[in-house]
């Protein structure tokens, strides 16, 4: 770590306690875990993890610190312990409180303790792991474990302060059967492979949610002398391929924003049913198969994890109702990193189609004019609701327009400052706001109310002086889309030369209805149903549906049986409902997928089923 990190990560371990967190039942005001030391076996068998972990603890306020509350859930407690005495302390495990699972009070005599040690033992529905039996894998060898910790599920594996305001470095040694390689977002140690032992260390204090972990049957392959890519056996050769521009991704986003932080970037390919596409856990991303297209067209999703290594990671949302301060400004360096690297006209048409994407969400029946805002209060409900187009889309365009006002350069400069100025710290909406209007606007209320900074920030809706980029591409796109919804002219040897985003782009700009023996001939012309490109086929898919075209159903169900990433399960599910003629068929694959999806997956799509006519 350079000096200028390391005089970052001194300030920020000296700074006062988080903000209140509505979806955590800790304390931290007035104690608070600084290291977690994890010893963790991984019981295959049993489906559960068991171990301990001991909290080394900082107070704020010594003298009312009587107890130490943790966040738990449905975790079986063995015992709680004072390492330095070896004497037992006290603890009371509250009521199952859904979504936040269950209070953990450790009373914490006098003289208080330095360190407590939590024996326990999860659950085998814990929310937070995924337990794969061998035949769900690509080999079929072995079995396979991932973790999940965002928004609210690392409490489901770790006994620990589960709110984003809280950070703590850690330390692990986890026990493995053999033949199994552990990984984790932290440094690789001394592992021993041979009698199934990994140990790893966070230097870097990140919140719960980002401490992960996966399992299974592994192989590695070096990018560059920081990057490298891990995965099933079958998978990593084809993953090496897709990922060789990290390094590259690295360099444009460090030019632009300043050091990373986090020492070595790799990612892991997990199992189909892995619920995301990607999951910035430092120093490791976790990425779904669906963005192995074999030609590059979906590494976004690799520039948006990565872009999450300063915004996220390195200055974190305190709440959960600051969400969009974590994904608005990574889908904003998303897109910076992709322009950088792969030039202005793909990155134009991504935002393009994320504009599109946003769009649908704002006019959708499920999307309350209470959830198009950006700042949410979300004390009320489960956070993952707020997981939209609304954080990620809504809150880059505002970015966007920031841009625009100021220029890149001045803007770039206030993010870098906005970054270096608040790493390994929480940020709050209002506390965003105080430095935007002081470090960027200078304090100029003109510009702050002709930039509508509150009606982007506390309004519903989309205001009009958004920034709309202009695509020659995307013009014969939809040109085509409508002499074919006219007309039925298509020319096959055009879509074939088009790229992933042009293809999106004209499936996206068809009527959502069209006649049987047009959408027909659709399929048979450009072999929809076969696409090989999850973004592809995930449209074409989405408009057989809408109109219950039947030829497509195999293709349908074999999407959503053989993969589990809610961008497409959710979108698919909602039109098969909201279509009286296939809803039946909706329940029928969902029976068939239910079983290999990931707890939080099965949690959103069983809560739309229960509410079928909402729209999508």
């Amino acid at each position: 770590m350079n000096e200028l990190l390391g005089a970052l990560l001194g300030l920020a371990l000296a700074t006062s306690g988080p903000a209140a967190d509505p979806h955590s039942f800790g304390n931290p005001q007035v104690v608070r875990p600084r290291h977690l030391d994890l010893d963790l076996t991984l019981d295959f068998a049993a489906r559960v993890v068991r171990g301990s972990c001991v909290l080394e603890l900082e107070y704020l306020d010594r003298e009312r610190a009587s107890h130490l509350d943790l966040d738990s859930e449905n975790l079986k407690l063995e015992r709680v312990v004072d390492p330095a005495s070896g004497r037992e302390l006290p603890f009371v495990l509250g009521p199952s409180e859904p979504p936040l699972g269950q209070r953990l009070r450790i009373t914490l005599p006098t003289p208080r303790p330095d360190r407590v040690r939590v024996v326990y033992e999860t659950s085998p529905s814990a929310s937070a792991l995924q337990w794969l039996e061998p035949r769900q894998t690509t080999s079929g060898k072995r079995p396979f474990l991932f973790t999940q910790g965002q928004a609210i599920h690392a409490r489901s594996w770790i006994p620990t302060m589960d709110s984003p305001g809280v950070r703590a470095t850690y330390a692990a040694v986890v026990h493995a059967p053999p033949g199994t390689l552990v990984v984790m977002s932290a440094e690789h140690l001394a592992h021993d492979p041979k009698q199934g032992v990994f140990r790893f260390r966070m230097p870097q204090p990140i919140p719960a949610y980002l401490v992960a972990l996966a399992a299974g049957e592994i192989e590695f392959r070096p990018l560059s002398a920081r990057t490298g890519v891990y995965a099933e056996p079958a998978v990593v050769e084809r993953a090496a391929a897709e990922f060789q521009d990290a390094e590259k991704m690295m360099q444009a986003a460090e030019a632009l924003y300043g050091p990373y932080a986090w020492g070595r970037w790799d990612t892991i390919v997990l199992p189909p049913s892995f619920p995301f596409g990607g999951m910035e856990n430092p120093r490791i991303t976790f990425a779904t198969p669906t963005i192995l297209a074999g030609d590059k067209s979906l590494v976004s999703v690799l520039a948006h994890e990565l872009a999450h290594s300063w915004s996220g990671n390195l200055v974190t949302n305190a709440t959960w109702s600051d969400f969009w301060l974590n994904e608005g400004f990574t889908t904003y360096i998303e897109n910076r990193i992709v322009e950088a690297l792969y030039g202005k006209e793909r990155a134009e048409m991504e935002v393009l189609l994320a504009q599109r994407q946003l769009q649908d969400t704002l006019a959708s029946p499920r999307s309350s004019p209470e959830r198009t805002r950006l700042a949410q209060d979300v004390a009320e409900r489960n956070p993952e609701e707020s997981y939209s187009a609304v954080a990620y889309e809504k809150g880059a365009e505002f970015l966007r327009v920031l841009e625009a006002r100021f220029g890149r350069e001045r803007f770039d400069a206030f993010l870098r400052g906005y970054f270096s100025g608040n790493a390994f710290q929480g940020m709050t909406t209002d506390r965003f706001l105080e430095i935007l209007k002081r470090d960027l606007f200078r304090g100029d209320e003109d510009a702050w109310r002709a930039v509508r900074v509150e009606e982007w920030v506390r309004g519903t809706g989309l205001p009009d002086n958004r920034v709309v980029p202009s695509s020659q591409r995307f013009v014969r796109t939809r040109a085509a889309a409508e002499a074919f919804a006219s007309s039925g002219a298509l020319d096959g040897a055009t879509w074939g030369a088009w790229t992933t985003a042009e293809r999106r782009d004209f499936l996206g700009s068809l009527p959502r209805l069209l006649a049987p023996e047009r959408i027909g001939a659709l399929d048979r012309a450009l072999r929809l149903s076969e696409a090989q490109n999850a973004e592809v086929l995930s449209a074409w898919l989405r408009l057989a549906a809408r109109n219950a075209y039947e030829p497509a159903y195999p293709a349908l169900e074999a999407f959503l049986v053989g993969q589990g990433r809610l961008k497409y399960l959710r979108p698919l599910y909602a039109t098969l409902l909201e279509n009286p003629k296939t809803r039946e068929l909706a329940r029928s694959i969902y029976a068939k997928a239910r079983p290999g999806y990931h707890p939080i997956a099965t949690a959103s799509i069983d809560a739309l089923l229960s509410h079928p006519s909402g729209g999508s």
